[in-house]
């Protein structure tokens, strides 16, 4: 199959296509990044550089490109600490999703792939840490914490309307934080895990065992682990299901747990600064893996410790000659 991948340069998005080239399907990558900037660079793809909110040149891409799926994975996004800082670049992510449906309809691919998030849901659905697991009904009505959840809520119902009126095949998939290898781990847009691992781990080389904590630590979050992530996309994918899904790990984990387990990998025993002026997010969120596990007859399954045991061994290897 001809397939294309946008924000294949990113994490998620450059596993995805590790794995579609591994089965032998022709793939072209768009990223707005530079390739040196690329997570992987896949050298059996078309990597192309351009911006995908951009129509005339996108356009270009779809009718060179004849393409059978289109995976949309591009957005400005990061942890909670860059949404919440930069919500109107994150809103601005609407361009690419009207760019990509209108040339949907113009190329007709078979399928596409849209990329939601956890962060759609209804803010008073997450006001404890221990708050119910989220299920798909959950979103609405529509109150997310954040630009970036309503950008995502908004191009969902895009999407869904693009396949019901133009006969598309689309699938929709809301991810809850997904981590591992190859991820970010510094510079403002890394998530949770990744964090904290580098902070253990800058705690451990510096001797000052005393971690920053944003928040007071006890606020809850569930982390799933890329390979899951990309089994997850696929057995979507070759699904009839077109409405928004959950894929996410349902094992709940505090951030000061998580910090926690970091710490144990390193052998170290930390200490906590809590800043409470810091971005914290809502209080707690959990994928309710009900609707999945009877669509796919699966959920992610990988367990935390596992997958974070993996992410700090490759962190711990980019930071040993710092």
């Amino acid at each position: 199959m001809n397939i294309l991948i946008l924000g294949g340069g990113g994490f998620i998005g450059g596993f995805v296509a590790k794995n579609k080239i591994k089965n032998n399907h022709n793939v072209t990558i768009v990223d707005i990044k530079d390739t040196k900037d690329w997570y992987q660079v896949h050298s059996e793809a078309n990597n192309i550089v351009q911006d995908a909110s951009k129509y005339e040149p996108m356009d270009d891409i779809f009718k060179e490109g004849n393409f059978d799926e289109v995976y949309n994975f591009a957005c400005n996004m990061g942890g909670i600490g860059f949404c919440e800082l930069n919500q109107f670049d994150c809103g601005l992510s609407i361009e690419i999703n009207t760019t990509t449906a209108k040339l949907a309809v113009k190329y007709r691919p078979k399928k596409i792939f849209y990329s939601s998030s956890a962060c759609v849901y209804n803010e008073t659905k997450q006001t404890s840490a221990d708050s119910a697991a989220l299920k798909e009904s959950d979103a609405w009505p529509a109150q997310p914490d954040l630009l970036y959840g309503l950008e995502k809520l908004f191009s969902e119902r895009l999407y869904y309307y693009l396949g019901k009126e133009h006969g598309i095949d689309v699938r929709i998939a809301r991810f809850h934080n997904v981590y591992g290898p190859l991820g970010t781990f510094e510079g403002g847009r890394e998530k949770a895990p990744a964090a904290a691992i580098r902070k253990v781990l800058e705690a451990q080389k510096s001797g000052n065992h005393r971690v920053n904590m944003w928040g007071d630590g006890l606020q809850t979050r569930s982390f799933m682990y890329i390979d899951d992530c990309v089994i997850g996309v696929n057995r979507l994918m070759e699904s009839d299901f077109t409405d928004p899904i959950n894929l996410g790990s349902d094992e709940l984990i505090s951030i000061k747990g998580l910090h926690d387990m970091a710490a144990d990998f390193a052998g170290i025993k930390v200490e906590y600064d809590y800043d409470l002026t810091a971005p914290q997010g809502v209080r707690g969120r959990n994928s309710d893996n009900t609707l999945i596990k009877q669509v796919l007859g699966w959920a992610p399954s990988i367990p935390l410790k596992v997958g974070m045991e993996k992410t700090f061994n490759w962190i711990a290897e980019q930071m040993k000659d710092r």
